[in-house]
């Protein structure tokens, strides 16, 4: 049985809370994944007496994937899922509105936390917690992606206060839906998402 069944989260990408979630998960698979390769050399040691036996040796490859949960651990513990309150008055304003939260989107230079994405058509909204948002970085870093799809044209536009971004979700509900289009731009923003 693979250890994401055994501890599986309930939440999935793009889901209110993922972060949160896959937090504890990474936490708990690194916990557990130490655990194991040190329960090993502990056992070949106390079964030899020397450090140098084949448990030991299991025990430091059995450290390669635990190294690595350990990594996906700290990318998780940097953030931080949308506030209760910004989810209320987001999921108040969305209507009909398809949308992604606490989405994460990792480039070469930057890292770009957006707390919520809204998709209707040729238009991606989002809101960023934090009051700080390099916005044309992201606008050319998404870009790219969405048109290696096939995404031309598309709309990108965060905003940094909520209630502004709450009116414009109101907006966006009032358009005409794509729902082919739209879950195609989900698809691919999720793909390119931590």
């Amino acid at each position: 049985m693979q250890l994401s069944r055994m501890f599986s989260t309930d939440k999935v990408k793009g889901t209110r809370g993922y972060l949160d979630s896959q937090k504890k998960y990474e936490i708990i698979r690194t916990v557990m994944y130490f655990a194991i390769s040190i329960s090993l050399f502990v056992a070949g040691y106390i079964q030899t007496g020397r450090k140098a036996n084949l448990l030991g040796v299991v025990a430091v490859l059995g450290c390669l994937p635990a190294s690595k949960s350990a990594v996906g651990a700290i990318m998780f513990l940097r953030y931080k899922s949308c506030s209760a309150t910004a989810a209320e008055k987001i999921l108040a304003a969305c209507g009909d509105l398809e949308g992604l939260f606490d989405c994460v989107f990792t480039s070469d230079k930057k890292n770009y936390v957006v707390s919520h994405l809204a998709v209707r058509r040729n238009t991606i909204c989002g809101y960023a917690e934090g009051g700080k948002f390099e916005e044309n970085d992201f606008y050319r870093h998404l870009g790219g992606h969405l048109k290696l799809d096939g995404y031309k044209d598309v709309t990108i536009k965060i905003f940094t206060d909520l209630d502004k971004y709450t009116e414009r979700l109101g907006q966006m509900a009032q358009m005409e839906a794509d729902t082919e289009r739209t879950e195609g731009i989900l698809s691919t923003l999720k793909n390119v998402m931590l």
